[in-house]
């Protein structure tokens, strides 16, 4: 499958400036609320025209402001799940799921609705309407709809934000197994770092209307490009760094020099390190050891967190450098430590971005 979007929108105060250019199946579109995340499916699925540009699914132009094309929505073979699902209420589940395959002949369509009941588990409740069943029920009937037509891609729209923790667990393996059996592409939107991590093997990251990165994403999350890819993938150590060497890292608000196994380009930038990377060790021995204090702690159900002062105590309790998260068996074997900590960090596990 091939993908091109190169298109402009402005809006009051905002503008989308979008170019994305891939042949992987499963797009992750990640950011935060206002990115512009969301006009990018309303673009692709027609109800939004850009202002020029141009989008190409699959060989097939969608869109061309320069040659004044602009398919109609029944002509560019979308499915497009929303966030809130928009069932109609005044359907049952199997005419819902119906919707748009009038052009089949009546024998044809039925068959297609009842293999979609069986394949998204809904047999039994296709006489019933959208609100009388569950919010997971929902949104295997509106993923059923869109997928009905066989479109070329599909798009989907925080299909989770609706969901409970565990019901969002549940319906992202089913989601999962359902993208791997579709045959067309699929461009998932969500702010959720986890639900795109799970889902998507590439993922692009939107800032301000822009693609500020697009890549594999343990690439991605290990080796954030930019600032706000470290944010969004949910990096809580960031700070201001300077270039010393090709390895090596002035970090002035800590107080300390660090080594990456980066090689770096730039002479400014940001050094960062994910929570769940530091080590509390027994000494000071290591390369990219330092000593640090705890300034306060925080105790979830599983893990803790520790916010900790690199080389002096901290005189109060928002006195801190850096988060350090570990499980609390871990928590356990320093618990007598309560001076001087040793925090380590692995060259491999500490990045540079701009």
């Amino acid at each position: 499958m091939e993908f091109y979007v190169d298109i402009q929108k402005k809006f009051q105060g905002f503008k989308l400036d979008v170019q994305l250019k891939s042949q992987y199946d499963i797009i992750g579109i990640l950011g935060a609320s206002g990115s512009g995340k969301s006009m990018l499916l309303r673009c692709i699925s027609g109800l939004v025209k850009p202002d020029k540009g141009k989008i190409i699914i699959n060989g097939k132009t969608f869109f061309d402001s320069d040659k004044k094309i602009n398919l109609s929505m029944r002509d560019r073979k979308v499915g497009f799940l929303f966030q809130n699902y928009a069932l109609f209420p005044n359907m049952t589940i199997e005419e819902n799921i119906a919707f748009g395959l009038d052009k089949l002949p009546k024998q044809d369509r039925k068959h297609k609705v009842a293999g979609l009941l069986e394949k998204y588990h809904l047999e039994n409740i296709e006489k019933r309407f959208p609100a009388q069943i569950s919010g997971g029920q929902q949104q295997r009937v509106a993923l059923a709809r869109a997928v009905a037509y066989e479109p070329d891609i599909l798009l989907l729209d925080e299909p989770f934000s609706a969901l409970d923790v565990h019901l969002r667990n549940h319906m992202m393996r089913e989601m999962s197994e359902s993208l791997k059996e579709f045959q067309g592409m699929t461009l998932f939107v969500t702010h959720n770092r986890e639900e795109a991590y799970r889902l998507c093997d590439h993922i692009a990251v939107f800032n301000a209307g822009k693609v500020e990165v697009f890549g594999e994403k343990n690439e991605l999350f290990q080796r954030p490009a930019s600032l706000e890819t470290a944010k969004i993938t949910g990096c809580k150590n960031i700070a201001k760094a300077i270039r010393l060497t090709e390895n090596t890292i002035d970090v002035p608000s800590w107080g300390i020099q660090i080594k990456t196994s980066m090689k770096i380009k730039h002479e400014n930038g940001y050094v960062g390190i994910r929570a769940n990377h530091l080590k509390i060790v027994a000494d000071d021995t290591k390369e990219n050891c330092y000593k640090a204090f705890i300034a306060d702690e925080s105790d979830g159900p599983f893990r803790i967190s520790l916010y900790l002062k690199i080389g002096s105590k901290p005189e109060k309790l928002d006195d801190f450098h850096i988060q350090c998260e570990m499980s609390k068996e871990q928590r356990e074997t320093i618990k007598n430590r309560t001076e001087t900590l040793y925090l380590y960090m692995n060259p491999e596990h500490v990045f540079f971005c701009l």
